[in-house]
Parts: structure tokens; sequence; C-alpha cells
């Protein structure tokens, strides 16, 4: 997510991220520890490739962990929502924008709570139109400010719990 803002994580989301900071922050951290101590045992670092993507790996799997400590620091876990039609963190949402035909679906969520290979959109509860819809009915048409600065109407056309 862009912002700083709280995260809405399902659960089991939460105990992914967890597991997968933890796996970073032990094994992993001790493997390319080991990495680069036997490409430095090589010798020569300037011309050693072994210890530069090794050096490489570790600051890509440092920042990895820093994201995740922050993400589960701002997380607020909570249960799969009803299924009652009203626009909520955890829901896959389905609009229709005023003059068009055709409806999108996305997720009001995070990123983090979709399952692997899922390539629905994701919309933060932060932006325009998340801050716009939360709290809104199958059924709403509702008007909000792009960061453009545009106004734009969508019609909530439907609301139902993410299922993994």
């Amino acid at each position: 997510m862009t912002d700083q803002g709280t995260i809405w994580l399902t659960q089991e989301a939460y105990d992914k991220l967890r597991a997968e900071l933890e796996d970073l922050k032990g094994p992993k951290r001790q493997e390319i520890i080991e990495k680069i101590s036997a490409a430095r045992d090589e010798g020569d670092l300037k011309e050693n490739g072994g210890y530069h993507a090794a050096k490489d790996e570790q600051g890509k799997q440092e920042a990895r962990i820093r994201q995740l400590e922050d993400m589960l620091r701002r997380a607020e876990v909570g249960e799969t929502p009803p299924n009652d039609g009203v626009v909520e963190p955890g829901m896959v949402v389905e609009i229709q924008f005023d003059g068009d035909d055709e409806t999108e679906k996305f997720l009001l969520g995070a990123r983090e709570n979709l399952t692997e290979g899922d390539d629905l959109t994701v919309y933060s509860p932060q932006s325009a139109m998340g801050s716009s819809i939360n709290g809104k009915s199958k059924g709403d048409t509702v008007a909000y400010t792009a960061p453009n600065g545009k106004e734009i109407k969508v019609k909530i056309v439907d609301a139902v719990p993410y299922q993994a």
C-alpha cells in the first residue's frame, strides 16, 4: 500500500506474512551469511561474482524483512466480512463507472490477502475510491474525486466476501 495507514488482513494472511518474516530472519538470513562467507573465502572480492550476487540477495532480503515488519506493525487483523452487500475491507467489489456498460471487480483490502496465483486487482480502503465506497451498499452510487482532480461516479453492483 502506498500510504502509511492501517492494512486490513485476514488471520490467514497475517499468519502467512508472520511465517515468511520468521523464515527470512532465521534460516534464510543464515543461508545468505554462509553464502557470503564461502564466497569471501574464495579470495579477491573485486572479481568475485558469487560474493556480489550473495550481497545483492542479502540487500533484497533485508528490504523484504523491513517491508514485512512495517506491514505487520500496521496490520489490523479481522475476520472475513459478512455477505451482506455492504462494502468493507475483505470484500470483492463489482462497480460500474458512470456512462460505462462494463463492470470492474476488485478486492478492497491488501494484496497480501490474495491467494497465490489470484490476479484480482486490489484497491486500498484508503484510496480515493476505496474510502468513498467503504460502508456503502450494493446498488448505491457514489461520487469521489480522483487523484487527477476529476470527479468520478461509480455504482456498486455487488460486494461479496473474498474467498481464497
